[in-house]
C-alpha cells in the first residue's frame, strides 16, 4: 500500500526532479516490541499534552501562546533528557513540528474567512513520531528505531521489504491504525523518464469528473475515454456498516454503562472493532490507489500532458439528509485527489482543479442546460444528444480554464467514442468472479424433491402436475 503526500523538488538544475512518496509498512513485533512502540507513541501523546498545559497557562495569564516551533523546542530543552520516558528529543521535536505546522495552517484558514477552522487543543493519547534521515538505520527488514539515551536498543522487523532503495529513504513515521503498528518509510523518488516521442505531451489534455459509482471518469483526446468503476469500493462501505450495525445489536445488552468499567469480554469486542475497522480503511485506501493507478497508466498510454480534475468539494457544505450526506462522507474527495496528483506528478503529468459546476447537466452539443438524468445516461431533449453523463462531464471539464473560468470560446467539448472500462478494487470480498461477497449470508435452499421421469418425446409430462398458490399481482393489477 502506497500513500503519498507529493512534494515537488528540484535541488540541483542539471539533476533530475524527485518527489517525496510514502509507503506504509507493518510491523512484525514481540510482545516486549510491542509495549515499547506503544510506550514510544504515549509518550508523545504525553509531549502533545504538555504543549496544550503551556498554552493553557498562558491564555489564563493572557500571554501570547507557544506555537512557533523554535520557541517549542527551547522549551523541551529545559525540561532535560528523561522526561518522556524512552522517546528521543528527534522524536520529540517531531511532534513539536506537527503541533504547530497544525496551529499555523488552522490561523491560515481563519484569516482566509473559515471560522469553522479549529485550533490544535484537544488531548491525543497516541501521537505519530517520525525521525528523519540519519537517526535511524533501515537493514533490510529491519529497522533500529531511535531511543533516548541510556535505553536499550529497539529493532523491529517489518512485513514486507521497503519498496524503495535504503539511498532513497528520508524518513520514518511510527504510528498506530486500528489497533495495529505501521511504519510509514518516505523517500525520494525521481519523476519517470521517456524514450524520445513518448513522453506526455503538454498540448494534449484530459478531463476527469470525479463521482462515487465511478471514481474517475476520463475524456481524453482523440475520442478516446477511460470509465473506472467503484462499485466494489460502494459494497465494501455498505457490507461494513450493516455488519457494524450487527455487532452493535448484538453486544447492546452487554455493553457497560457510562462510567462503569467494562469487563474482559468488552475489552475484546472493542478490539476486534477496531481491528474490523482498520482492515476496512486499508481495503478502501488500497481501492482507491488502485483506481488512480489505472488513471495514470491510461493517461501515459495516450501521452496525456495535463490532466484537468473537476473539484466538488463544494457539495460537501450543502446538508442534503442523512443518507446522502453519509454517501459524501465515505466519497472521501480529498483523498482521491491527493493519490491522483501523487501518481500524476510521479509520471511526469501535471494536474489542474477546475471548477466542475453544471457540467453534467449541460449538452455538450447544444451547450444548453439539460434535467439531470436518473440513470447514468444523459439525453438532450433539444438536439437528442445521448452519452454516458459522467464522460460529458469530464469532456466538459477538459475545456475549462484553470482558476474557475467557464467554459472556453474556441472549445467545444468532444465526448468520447471509444471508452475503456475498469474496475477497482479486485481485492475486496465479492469483487472476484463469483461476484459474491462471503459475509453475506446465502440464501436457504430447500430439498430438491423426489426425482421426475423424463417426459416421453412429443407427449406431456408423466409428472404430477404441482398446485401453484400465486398471490402475487402481476404489474398493473389492481
Amino acid at each position: 500500500m502506497v500513500l503519498g503526500v507529493v512534494v515537488p523538488r528540484r535541488r540541483d538544475p542539471a539533476a533530475p526532479r524527485v518527489v517525496h512518496r510514502t509507503a506504509r509498512v507493518g510491523l512484525r513485533v514481540t510482545s516486549g516490541q510491542r509495549r515499547r512502540c506503544f510506550g514510544l507513541l504515549r509518550s508523545a501523546g504525553d509531549v502533545w499534552a504538555c504543549v496544550l498545559e503551556v498554552n493553557g497557562w498562558r491564555r489564563r495569564r493572557r500571554d501570547a501562546p507557544l506555537v512557533g516551533y523554535q520557541q517549542l523546542c527551547r522549551e523541551l530543552s529545559v525540561s532535560g533528557p528523561g522526561t518522556f520516558g524512552e522517546l528521543d528529543s528527534t522524536g520529540a521535536r517531531s511532534v513539536l513540528r506537527r503541533f504547530s505546522d497544525a496551529w499555523f495552517a488552522a490561523a491560515k484558514r481563519r484569516k482566509d474567512g473559515d471560522l469553522s477552522a479549529g485550533f490544535p487543543r484537544r488531548r491525543r493519547g497516541l501521537v505519530p513520531v517520525r525521525w528523519y534521515h540519519g537517526t535511524f538505520t533501515l537493514d533490510g527488514a529491519r529497522v533500529r528505531i531511535p531511543t533516548a539515551r541510556g535505553t536499550a536498543p529497539l529493532w523491529v522487523r517489518l512485513a514486507r521489504e521497503v519498496p524503495y532503495p535504503v539511498e532513497q529513504v528520508r524518513s520514518v513515521t511510527l504510528l498506530c491504525e486500528g489497533g495495529r503498528l505501521f511504519l510509514d518509510i518516505t523517500a525520494e523518488v525521481p519523476v519517470a523518464t521517456y524514450p524520445a516521442g513518448e513522453e506526455p505531451d503538454p498540448a494534449r489534455v484530459a478531463g476527469v469528473d470525479l463521482g462515487i459509482i465511478h471514481p474517475y471518469a476520463v475524456a481524453g483526446p482523440d475520442g478516446a475515454g477511460l470509465l473506472v468503476s467503484g462499485r466494489a469500493i460502494r459494497a465494501e462501505h455498505r457490507m461494513h456498516l450493516a455488519d457494524t450495525k450487527a455487532r452493535r445489536r448484538a453486544v447492546a445488552r452487554r455493553a457497560p454503562k457510562p462510567g462503569q468499567k467494562g469487563s474482559r469480554r468488552w475489552r475484546q469486542y472493542r478490539r476486534r472493532a477496531r481491528l474490523v475497522e482498520g482492515r476496512h480503511r486499508r481495503r478502501v485506501r488500497q481501492a482507491q490507489h488502485e483506481a488512480a493507478r489505472q488513471v495514470v497508466s491510461w493517461a501515459v498510454r495516450q501521452r496525456v500532458g495535463v490532466l484537468r480534475v473537476g473539484d466538488p468539494r463544494g457539495v460537501l457544505d450543502l446538508d442534503a439528509g442523512r443518507r446522502h450526506n453519509l454517501r459524501l462522507r465515505q466519497w472521501q474527495i480529498g483523498r482521491l485527489l491527493q493519490v491522483l496528483t501523487d501518481k500524476a506528478v510521479l509520471a511526469g503529468i501535471t494536474v489542474h482543479l477546475v471548477d466542475e459546476r453544471s457540467t453534467s447537466s449541460t449538452c455538450p452539443a447544444c451547450r444548453r442546460r439539460v434535467p439531470k438524468p436518473r440513470g447514468r445516461t444523459l439525453t438532450c431533449p433539444h438536439c437528442h444528444f445521448t452519452g454516458h453523463r459522467d464522460l460529458v462531464a469530464a469532456a466538459t471539464i477538459a475545456t475549462r480554464i484553470p482558476g474557475g473560468g467557464t467554459i472556453t470560446p474556441t472549445a467545444v467539448p468532444v465526448p468520447p467514442g471509444v471508452v475503456t472500462h475498469r474496475r477497482a478494487g479486485r481485492h475486496l470480498p465479492g469483487a472476484g468472479r463469483s461476484r459474491r461477497d462471503p459475509r453475506r449470508p446465502r440464501a436457504a435452499r430447500g430439498s430438491v424433491g423426489p426425482r421426475r421421469p423424463a417426459p416421453p418425446p412429443g407427449g406431456e409430462s408423466l409428472a404430477q402436475k404441482a398446485r401453484i398458490h400465486n398471490t402475487h399481482r402481476t404489474p398493473g393489477e389492481r
